[in-house]
Order: structure tokens, then C-alpha cells, then sequence
């Protein structure tokens, strides 16, 4: 059991690394391409996201926690993607899911097959 959580820890991982700059995913899109929660797809951000690009991340209205949101407007604001006080334009910004999904089938590929 052990094993499997060290696996969906790194497969979140390597979906939220494909997300490209400029662009969001809500936690229930990486939990869709994962097989895994949106809630368990939190807990691995919160605890383990913090070497990939977390800001890229929210929830499904586009909101981060309120101690993530000054670094996170600062991504945002280089990247490109629209922002206010509660988070980003997630409607505007949300990623390519077809895209997202064929470069995480490749990125995860020895994980999974």
C-alpha cells in the first residue's frame, strides 16, 4: 500500500510538470488524468508540490490558499495568466486537457504501463 501512495505522489507530480507556463489546471483535472482525488491531489501539493510549478494548481474556481497567493500572482504576473484578490482566471487560462493528457501519458509512461 505504501508503494502505491509513493506512486500517485509521483504521478501527480509529473501531471502537474507538464502543465505549461502560462496556463491552469484545477486539482480535479490532474485528479482525472491521475486516477486519484482532487482532495488526495491537495494533500500531495501541499505537502510534496513545492519543487513543481504549484502555482499552476488551484481549485476549480481558480483560488489558491491565502498564504500562497502573493507568490503565486508573482508566477502568474510572469507567465502571463490573469489574476485578483482570491486567485486567477482559471476559465480564461485552463490548460489544454487533451494536450495535458498526451504529455502525461509520456511523462508517466514507466509508472503506469
Amino acid at each position: 500500500m505504501a508503494r502505491q501512495a509513493e506512486v500517485t505522489v509521483e504521478l501527480v507530480l509529473r501531471a502537474v510538470e507538464q502543465v505549461p507556463p502560462g496556463k491552469v489546471v484545477s486539482y480535479g483535472d490532474i485528479a482525472e488524468l491521475v486516477g486519484t482525488s482532487a482532495r488526495r491531489v491537495g494533500a500531495v501539493m501541499a505537502t510534496q508540490g513545492g519543487e513543481v510549478s504549484w502555482w499552476r494548481v488551484t481549485n476549480r474556481d481558480g483560488v489558491l490558499p491565502s498564504h500562497l497567493l502573493p507568490l503565486a500572482r508573482k508566477h502568474w504576473a510572469r507567465e502571463g495568466v490573469s489574476a485578483d484578490a482570491s486567485g486567477c482566471n482559471i476559465a480564461r487560462h485552463r490548460a489544454d486537457l487533451m494536450q495535458l493528457a498526451c504529455a502525461y501519458a509520456d511523462a508517466a509512461a514507466e509508472l503506469i504501463g
